[in-house]
């Protein structure tokens, strides 16, 4: 194919405004700038063009998009500067489906410079410099696609971003690009333009939204299940990337973490709301399954208590996943004695009609646990107040506990609603609840729109064990890795915080009251296991993060953006860790796995009271 125009084409003008199949004259507004791609995109995140008009933008299309809300199609100009900070690719937005181009075009676009925000300036995402309100006119067919960049170990440099500029909130928009130095001002200079990576590790299993994740760093704290750890705030792993496909979604290989896309995957690099920087693929690699199975974890001895904590993802009696969990704890975790679990939906799950009890919901898991050859679970929880918990909007999740009364019971002390909270008192000499099962701080500010934690005493081989279920916020609303801003802010900590230092001075009570008390603290903290959120639950020694007796490599129970990081954790007070003789166990059945039945993978302790 040759790499120059071989015939002129007779003046073929596409209007791509509202009407993408109309003719036009394209006409030259006196104030619009004659540019090259390059010029358009400068040598920083934002276009010195932008708002302003320019013309006879030359270059090759090497992607066209015919879905979504960004139609358009990217070209690239095949005769790059000698400048690395500067894109020689843009995206033209259409609006509607692109006609009369296709990939190998030479255009000629004029059009209206934007700098568009994927999800919204309130985001603090990045902007994709865009050609918009665009005239096209093809200039010849069948050329050749510039040859795309390599991103790859060598490529991609070991730092994630510079530091904001602080009179700019932080932000790194201003800074002149460095792509030798970080891997975003790479991304940024790429911005556009064609790329390919080559036999990419997946580290991020295909989505409903037909998006997975590799790394182009094969061993970046990588895992031995073929995962990319997220293990402090200054390891960002700058060798993930996004991959969609300008395909169609049936075409789109399901794949799971450990999988390879063999050979090359190219296309343009894009920048979207929910993963930063994107290569959207016109050429996807073979997919090679890397064998990764799912975890189990051994039976608890007979004289260990076996708890566990698991997400179910918003479980409601119309759900068809009831058989799949069920599996999960019995053959899975083995049947634990006590298993918390976070987001059990109200009888009617989403239907918001102020139902709020949940008793549907746990007998339909407690008699699918059982038909899968587990134990008859009994079950305690405490029903929300309609629409106080956060979560889906009439679905009223919260946590709740079953328990197997063939090993342990439970000491029941009525009284527990959704706003009367639970206390501690000293009973012959032992910490006890005053409300079991009771809610912690149902009334403080800490807990406001989001789940209040649920506590519960055990008793196993005549031993208490007092049992503290946590799902804390969301990190709704934190700005991404990708984040124009430097280092991101992440203002969903401040309500974590509050919440973990309830749960601690709560915890700290019942170790005043007995100072040997054995106490579990687990659920979904939605923070992770270097994160201050735990630090303040573990303050002054009154918890202990157990997920921390686990090599680092191994901390994880959620795979977000190809990162594997801890979310689900299992705290233990002092009088479980000094003895020595607890087990933990991350197992990994759902976060990996593109047919996951939830998105977290749960979490085991076994230990001797």
């Amino acid at each position: 194919m040759p790499s120059r125009p071989t015939a002129r084409l007779a003046a073929l003008t596409v209007a791509a405004v509202c009407s993408a199949a109309s003719t036009v004259v394209l006409t030259t507004p006196a104030h619009a700038e004659s540019v090259r791609i390059h010029d358009i995109q400068g040598d920083t995140r934002v276009s010195p063009f932008a708002g302003k008009q320019v013309t006879d933008v030359t270059g090759i299309v090497t992607g066209i998009r015919t879905y979504g809300s960004s139609r358009g199609f990217w070209i690239q100009d095949p005769a790059p500067d000698a400048d690395p900070a500067t894109s020689e690719g843009v995206f033209v937005f259409t609006s509607s489906t692109p006609q009369g181009v296709a990939v190998g075009d030479e255009v000629s676009v004029s059009g209206t410079v934007s700098e568009y925000v994927p999800g919204g300036t309130s985001s603090g995402n990045q902007s994709v410099t865009e050609i918009t309100k665009p005239t096209v006119t093809v200039v010849s067919r069948g050329n050749q696609v510039p040859a795309p960049a390599v991103l790859d170990a060598r490529s991609v440099p070991a730092a994630y971003a510079p530091q904001g500029d602080p009179a700019a909130a932080g932000s790194v928009n201003a800074l002149t690009l460095r792509p030798g130095t970080y891997a975003l001002d790479l991304y940024e200079s790429l911005e556009g333009m064609n790329v390919r990576v080559a036999d990419a590790r997946v580290v991020g299993a295909t989505d409903p939204y037909t998006e997975l994740w590799v790394t182009v760093k094969p061993h970046e704290n990588r895992n031995k299940r073929g995962g990319t750890v997220y293990g402090s705030y200054d390891s960002q792993n700058t060798g993930r990337i996004q991959i969609q496909s300008l395909g169609k979604a049936a075409d789109f290989p399901d794949a799971n973490v450990g999988d390879v896309l063999a050979g090359a995957t190219t296309g343009p690099l894009d920048y979207n709301q929910y993963g930063g920087y994107t290569l959207v693929a016109s050429e996807l690699g073979t997919l090679e399954a890397g064998g990764t199975q799912r975890g189990t974890t051994r039976a608890q001895h007979r004289s260990e208590l076996a708890i566990a904590t698991y997400n179910v993802e918003n479980l409601d009696p119309s759900d068809d996943t009831f058989a799949a969990h069920a599996e999960a704890i019995v053959h899975s975790l083995s049947s634990p004695d006590i298993v918390s679990l976070e987001e059990i939906q109200d009888n009617n799950g989403a239907t918001d009609d102020g139902t709020v009890a949940a008793d549907v919901t746990l007998a339909k898991l407690i008699d699918a646990i059982e038909a899968a050859g587990g134990p008859r679970y009994d079950w305690r929880a405490v029903d929300p107040a309609d629409k106080k918990d956060g979560g889906e909007p009439g679905g009223n999740i919260r946590q709740a506990f079953l328990f197997n009364p063939a090993r342990v019971s439970f000491t029941d002390r009525p009284g527990g609603d959704a706003t009367t909270a639970t206390d501690v008192v000293k009973v012959r000499g032992k910490a006890a609840l005053t409300l079991s099962p009771g809610r912690i701080a149902p009334d403080s500010a800490a807990f406001e729109n989001s789940r209040k934690p649920l506590a519960g005493e055990f008793v196993f081989r005549g031993r208490t064990v007092i049992v503290i279920a946590n799902h804390f916020s969301s990190k709704g609303g934190d700005q991404g890795l990708t984040s124009q801003y430097q280092p991101p802010v992440r203002s969903s900590e401040t309500q974590r915080h509050l919440q973990a230092q309830e749960v601690h001075d709560f915890t700290a009570k019942i170790l005043k009251a007995q100072k040997n008390a054995a106490v579990v603290a687990l659920g979904d903290i939605n923070d992770f296991e270097f994160s201050r959120t735990t630090r303040i639950m573990e303050g002054d020694g009154v918890l202990w993060s157990a997920v921390k007796s686990l090599p680092a490599s191994e901390r994880y129970s959620y795979v977000y953006q190809g990162n594997s990081q801890a979310l689900d954790q299992i705290l233990i007070s002092p009088s479980i860790r000094r003895q020595c003789s607890f087990s933990y166990d991350s197992v990994h059945i759902n976060a990996e796995f593109h047919d996951q039945i939830s998105d977290h993978d749960p979490q085991v302790l076994r230990f001797k009271p």
